[in-house]
């Protein structure tokens, strides 16, 4: 697969870490501590666990996150390593096929006259992106509304944003130690990958991890995929920061643009007030002007009354 720009994505690592350690049947067990851990549970049985991840490629090979059924609910964890305010559309889309996958399974008849019940989503994004979050972001589509209308909206889709670097969520952290293994992971390949590159980051970082890390054993088992996914997802990151840079200078560009326009749209304005107001500073000499022709008149015209009123008086005598 190559991108917009030519550069080449790694097909064989359409996988994200977070949906290879948590979203496998093999790892039931970490899926229902990361459950529990979010909804303060304490389900022990993982064969509750119904794994229903829908199988399509997303953005750049990537696929939607973990989605499993569990005591009624529909879970689906999505993964992201930069802010998304637009989750709630994305995630509603998912649920919309996973229903869809849910009726023709189940054999439900969604045109009957009978009610189908079905199992209620609970969707959460887990964020382990560099710019800062709060440890928890409600999401809500109608947002996306506009504020004059979001109260008018017959639909609302709510995604619970949880900050899983390392550090943060300490209690969900402690919880869920296969997590606190992740973000651990995460850490230290960030710390590392300018010096080594992703691949020997991810390696260093699985190979220095302590011994009584949950996710240990799997890791070394999996390392090259481990490492390529990682190797992937990076690269793809870096990607999409390009088509967001492309877009930010695009916008930068058109603001500066828009700036100068209203600059020169500002100076023709203010050579109109100018122009303007030299008219009226003409027009205000010329009523001055004016003013006294009339009070000139005026004094003539009294002046020449003066001297007809004498000129009579003078004939009278």
């Amino acid at each position: 697969m190559v991108d917009g720009k030519g550069t080449a994505v790694n097909k064989e690592y359409k996988d994200r870490l977070f949906n290879y350690i948590f979203g496998r049947e093999e790892n039931r067990e970490w899926t229902l501590s990361l459950y529990n851990a979010i909804n303060g549970s304490h389900y022990s049985d993982a064969s509750l666990i119904e794994f229903n991840t829908i199988e399509e490629i997303l953005y750049m090979g990537m696929r939607n996150d973990t989605s499993f059924i569990v005591s009624g609910e529909i879970n689906v964890y999505e993964h992201q390593s930069t802010f998304n305010p637009n989750m709630p559309l994305r995630l509603l889309g998912y649920v919309d096929r996973l229903f869809s996958a849910y009726i023709s399974t189940n054999r439900l008849n969604k045109y009957g006259e009978q009610l189908i019940m079905l199992p209620y989503p609970k969707l959460v994004v887990f964020y382990n992106g560099i710019k800062e979050q709060e440890d928890e972001v409600i999401l809500r589509l109608s947002d996306s509304f506009g504020e004059a209308h979001r109260n008018d909206a017959d639909i609302e889709v709510r995604v619970r944003m949880l900050n899983v670097n390392y550090g943060r969520n300490s209690e969900i952290m402690e919880n869920c130690r296969p997590l606190y293994d992740y973000a651990w992971l995460i850490e230290q390949i960030r710390q590392n990958a300018k010096e080594y590159g992703i691949i020997r980051a991810a390696g260093r970082a699985i190979e220095l991890m302590p011994d009584d890390f949950v996710i240990k054993g799997f890791l070394m088992k999996h390392k090259a995929e481990v490492e390529g996914m990682l190797d992937t997802e990076y690269k793809e990151a870096e990607i999409r920061e390009l088509f967001m840079e492309d877009g930010r200078a695009q916008e930068r560009a058109n603001t500066e643009r828009e700036r100068k326009r209203a600059d020169e749209e500002c100076e023709r304005a203010d050579q109109e007030r100018k122009r303007a107001d030299e008219e009226c500073e003409r027009a205000d000499q010329e009523s001055k002007r004016a003013d006294q022709e009339s009070k000139r008149a005026e004094k003539a015209e009294a002046r020449v009354r003066e001297l007809e009123a004498m000129l009579a008086e003078n004939r009278k005598l």
